[in-house]
Formats: C-alpha cells, sequence, structure tokens
C-alpha cells in the first residue's frame, strides 16, 4: 500500500488527467455540479473569454450569453459590424439599436431567407444599412460580430432566442485587433463589395490566418468558401494521437469522417455527439459512426431542442470550433468561420462542455435501454 502522500499525489494525476481529457470518455462519466455558461479569459496573455449556453436558462439570468453579448455591444464607441445568419433576440437587437442611437456606425449582413425578421425589420427602420446575399442554394452563415475594429466575437451561436436560451452552443470574445481586421476584410467583402463566397479579387487575402500570443497560444482562422477549411481540419484530425471528441450538428462530410475513423483504427479514442434530428438526415455519418464498433463511440444528443455545436477537440489540446458544419455546402459554399485554437487551457473549457452535452446524451439513451 503506497504512503498516504503518495497516494494523494497519484489520486490527484488521475483527477487532471481526466480533465485534460487524456483517459478517454470514462473521464466523464463523473458527475459534474452545473457550470455558469461563462468563463473569463485565462490571464492577460490569453485575451479570449469562452461561453457556452445553457439550455433554459432564464433570459433575465446576468449568466445567459445573449446579456453576455448585449454589454460587449454597449461598449462599442466607433463601429459596430454585425454579420447574422439570424437574429430574433430582442435583448441583442435593443442593444444593436441602443448603439445606434448613440452614434455608432452601425452595419449588418445578413442571410437572405431571414432579410424580412422583425428583428432586421426594426433595424432597417431605424436608418441601420442591411445587406444580405441575395444567393439561392449557398447560405451567409456566420455569426459573428466586430467591435470597434478591435475585438470578435464569434462561434456557432446564432443571434436568436432558440439558440442563446435553448440550444447547446459556444462563443469565443477575442479581444485582438488582429482577427478583428480578419473578421473585418470578410465583413467588408460582403457588406461593400456585396461579394459572397470568393474573394474580391485574386489577390485579395485574410490579413492574419495564423497568430500568436505571448503565451505561445496559435490561433488559427479560416473562411469557408475561400479557405478550404475542410482541409484544414483534416490536417489537424490526422495529427491525433491519444484522442478525438466532437460535437456535430450536421456531420456530412465523409472526407473528415473518414480522416476520424482511420484514427480510430490506429487505437486513437473517437466520442461524439450528433445531433438527433440532422443525425438522420440524408448523408449523415452518424451510422457510420455508429457501428464502427470501439474505440469509436458515439450517441445522439439529449436537448430536446437542438444540440447546435460545430466544435471537435483532439488530444486535450487542440479546438476547433466557429460556424462551419462538416458538410460539403459548409466547404464548397457557404460563407463560413472557423477558429483553431492551440492551448491546453483553453481545451479543459471545452473538454467541460464536450463532458456536459456527452453525459446528458448517454443518459438519455441509458434510459430507453430495457
Amino acid at each position: 500500500m503506497p504512503k498516504s502522500g503518495s497516494f494523494s499525489r497519484f489520486l490527484s494525476a488521475v483527477f487532471l488527467a481526466c480533465l485534460a481529457g487524456l483517459a478517454g470518455t470514462w473521464g466523464c462519466q463523473e458527475s459534474h455540479e452545473p457550470v455558469s455558461p461563462v468563463f473569463e479569459r485565462l490571464d492577460d496573455s490569453i485575451p479570449v473569454r469562452v461561453y457556452f449556453t445553457q439550455p433554459g436558462l432564464p433570459a433575465t439570468d446576468s449568466r445567459h450569453p445573449a446579456r453576455a453579448l448585449a454589454h460587449y455591444i454597449s461598449q462599442a464607441r466607433q463601429t459596430l459590424d454585425l454579420c447574422a445568419h439570424e437574429l430574433d433576440s430582442a435583448i441583442i437587437t435593443q442593444a444593436i439599436l441602443e448603439a445606434h442611437q448613440r452614434g455608432v456606425c452601425v452595419r449588418v449582413v445578413t442571410e437572405t431567407a431571414y432579410s424580412d425578421e422583425d428583428s432586421i425589420r426594426r433595424l432597417k427602420e431605424a436608418g441601420i444599412p442591411v445587406v444580405h446575399d441575395q444567393r439561392d442554394g449557398a447560405l451567409m452563415h456566420n455569426k459573428f460580430i466586430v467591435l470597434d475594429n478591435q475585438a470578435v466575437w464569434t462561434g456557432s451561436m446564432n443571434f436568436t432566442d432558440n439558440c442563446t436560451g435553448r440550444n447547446d452552443n459556444h462563443a469565443l470574445y477575442i479581444a485582438d485587433a488582429r482577427l478583428a481586421e480578419n473578421y473585418a476584410t470578410k465583413f467588408r467583402w460582403m457588406f461593400e463589395q456585396r461579394r459572397f463566397g470568393s474573394p474580391p479579387g485574386k489577390l485579395d487575402r485574410i490579413p492574419y490566418p495564423q497568430i500568436t500570443w505571448d503565451d505561445g497560444t496559435l490561433l488559427e482562422n479560416y473562411f469557408a468558401p475561400h479557405d478550404r477549411v475542410a482541409d484544414k481540419i483534416l490536417l489537424r484530425v490526422r495529427q491525433a494521437t491519444r484522442s478525438i471528441r466532437f460535437l456535430a450538428f450536421s456531420f456530412t462530410h465523409r472526407g473528415i469522417a473518414d480522416a476520424m475513423l482511420e484514427r480510430a483504427r490506429q487505437g486513437v479514442e473517437v466520442s461524439g455527439v450528433f445531433e438527433r434530428r440532422q443525425a438522420h438526415a440524408a448523408h449523415s455519418m452518424y451510422q457510420l459512426f455508429a457501428s464502427f464498433g470501439p474505440p469509436v463511440q458515439v450517441y445522439l444528443d439529449g436537448n430536446k431542442y437542438n444540440m447546435h455545436h460545430k466544435l471537435m477537440i483532439l488530444d486535450g489540446r487542440v479546438t476547433i470550433g466557429g460556424s462551419f458544419n462538416w458538410s460539403m455546402s459548409a466547404d464548397k459554399d457557404n460563407d463560413e468561420n472557423v477558429i483553431i485554437l492551440h492551448s491546453e487551457a483553453l481545451a479543459k473549457q471545452f473538454e467541460r462542455e464536450f463532458c456536459r452535452v456527452f453525459e446528458q446524451a448517454r443518459s438519455q439513451t441509458s434510459l430507453k435501454d430495457p
């Protein structure tokens, strides 16, 4: 029997391994206290705040992500460029209107299918210019805001009551002027030049596809369809050596699926949650994963609304998030954005969200077992 000090150190090591995702999916089996959807940035060298929706949280709660976003909008003093696939949140709409009223230059890009919603109409009536993509088939699927050309809000969360209050989503607030210039560049192509999909010209580029912070954290930032986003994801998946964890709203991209399963054949643990309704759609990869067997473990989500994440965590170190569903239409047609973060500290926050969604999905499955 080891001495008590050694045994305590052993238990601590096991606990830390679970948090870091190094012990596989069994690390998610422990129950967790409910966590706030808001996680403050770790230190001044990592200019990131990570947010997760908490389905069922009342909109009156100060932790509600719509209120967090409204707070950032309230701090804008000069410019506010909003790229919204869909907007119907009264809280966010009111914050945008108030920014306009205090003299902030507000501009909006939206998806044609949602360009007549009440919230968009209110913005137009207030004198805020709105541009929509006017395309059939392809989507303007981004959900980002550039604030004063100094910070960006982005993620999987549409600016709607469903996405902020009922669906499972993630969002990132990143205070980096270089990243803001990336998103401002993409916004200008759409708003000023009415250029959706590819860049305006052959020489037009996103200025900072890779950014390194003072602590060594690498951030990669790409935009579909012109940055070959699926190829960037495939590169990172093929580098995984221990674990691939994912939460997928829509997963129909066979290339990404094959890359994950090839890593599984090499002993990499692959675990994930598919959104229940989308899992039964045409070309879904759910059955391919569900029939694979160990070391692949997947479930259908347990949220009665939507599990709307497009999220992957590799080896407890690399996190891939944003608006980009793993589909050919997202890769080849839609306007999308992706953030890839190389940081164990940030990955731990996303691991906690993965464990919450994964355990909810597993428990719902267990309840239905005979």
